[in-house]
């Protein structure tokens, strides 16, 4: 991502502090996207060491699936108490609050001795998740020109993409080989680092004396936020229908050995590596109609997953491109967020992890449906389909009500 140039060349208004360097911006950025890698290792790393965790732990995997839910739970809960509770926080000092906690949940998770303490190990571990990209998403704006805003808050949800293509894989092996615990081991390591980094590299950026819970807590009642959330829940809960049954779509539809399975979870990766970086360029040039553009592209390609998942080839590019539209609306939904939730810069942030997160679960569970009314693993692509026009329906509503706003003017 390319920074905003120096303060030298580039004067800020005479509300704001001086812009950093290119360099400061950009090492800045760098080190707040290492604590979403972190964050995104965490977070998916448990679906792949699963059978290993449940073993270890001395549970069904049905059962160690509860590990997952308590994680975003805890992201749900979190996200918004958190970042309304640190509002007025000098921002640098709360986001290594946050990695801080984040450090903590993932060492009671390496050390948890059973099922009951792991599950409150995964919740802890969730808690500072939404937060902290709420708080390094405005941290990462403030270092950089307007124009370029969109792209920096990007850079820093490029550590989640990034996690899904490197950080996943190798905790996975390492989990295998190490025992399971190793891979959160290896987060905290991850996690130590980024806390170092981000006391050495990141400016000191001031919180919002003026705000309070309740002040902030109210964001929640503009319709324009409770719309983007609903776009966040729903609509983004098509890509969870399609891909938490990935597997076995590998399997029992395209036909290939569970050896390739890891194959279209690479092209997954990639895809949300390209989408997150589009997003924030996308956002830089227009932000609303982009989402629009994003949410019809991403149920267009679910709907074309019906037919994609027959063939590896088509199915590759489908779960590529799948990954892509809907990395892109994760970003967008991060700054339309910002934008319509006024003083609650951060709030808005930091909701969107708890929306997303509940659209893992919605997707999920309506998945799971049809393939257990017994329409087959291609079905959950047909809901997240139908899933992505419902969320293109509120990002209708929130048209009209901008236009509305308008003319009362």
């Amino acid at each position: 991502m390319s920074a905003a140039p120096s303060a030298t060349t580039t004067p800020a208004t005479t509300a704001e502090p001086a812009l950093p360097s290119a360099r400061t911006a950009a090492l800045a950025i760098g080190a707040l996207g290492l604590g979403g890698f972190a964050i995104g290792t965490t977070e998916f790393v448990t679906m792949g060491l699963l059978p290993d965790i449940a073993a270890g732990t001395g549970v069904t995997i049905p059962e160690a699936g509860h590990y997952i839910s308590a994680y975003a739970l805890g992201v749900v809960i979190g996200a918004p108490v958190l970042a309304a509770l640190g509002a007025r926080l000098p921002r640098r000092g709360l986001a290594v609050g946050l990695m801080v906690a984040f450090l903590v949940g993932n060492a009671l998770t390496a050390l948890a001795p059973g099922y009951p303490t792991l599950l409150l190990a995964r919740f802890v571990g969730g808690l500072p998740h939404g937060a902290y990209f709420g708080a390094a998403s405005l941290i990462a704006a403030s270092l950089v020109a307007p124009h370029l805003r969109g792209r920096a808050v990007s850079s820093v949800m490029l550590g989640l993409a990034a996690a899904n293509v490197a950080g996943v894989p190798a905790g996975t092996w390492l989990g295998q080989h190490l025992g399971w615990r190793s891979a959160f081991w290896a987060v905290v390591g991850i996690a130590v680092v980024t806390v170092v980094a981000i006391l050495l590299v990141v400016p000191s950026s001031p919180g919002r004396q003026d705000a309070s819970m309740r002040a902030e807590l109210g964001a929640l009642r503009r319709p324009q936020v409770l719309l983007t959330l609903g776009v966040a829940t729903v609509g983004f809960g098509g890509l969870f229908a399609m891909y938490s049954y990935i597997a076995p779509t590998v399997t029992d539809v395209t036909g290939m050995s569970a050896g390739f399975v890891p194959v279209v979870l690479l092209a997954f990766g990639l895809g949300g590596l390209l989408g997150t970086a589009l997003g924030g360029r996308l956002a830089d040039r227009a932000l609303f109609p982009s989402l629009v553009g994003a949410t019809i592209a991403t149920g267009v390609l679910l709907a074309l997953m019906l037919v994609g998942s027959l063939q590896a080839v088509t199915l590759i590019a489908n779960v590529f491109l799948v990954a892509a539209s809907a990395s892109t609306m994760v970003v967008l939904l991060q700054l339309r967020l910002m934008e319509v939730a006024g003083e609650a810069q951060m709030l808005g942030a930091a909701l969107n992890h708890s929306a997303l997160n509940a659209a893992n679960a919605l997707g999920a569970w309506l998945g799971g449906l049809v393939i257990a009314a017994g329409w087959g693993y291609r079905a959950p692509s047909g809901v997240g389909a139908g899933l992505a026009v419902l969320g293109l329906g509120f990002l209708l509503a929130s048209a009209v009500l901008r236009r509305r706003e308008l003319a009362a003017r």
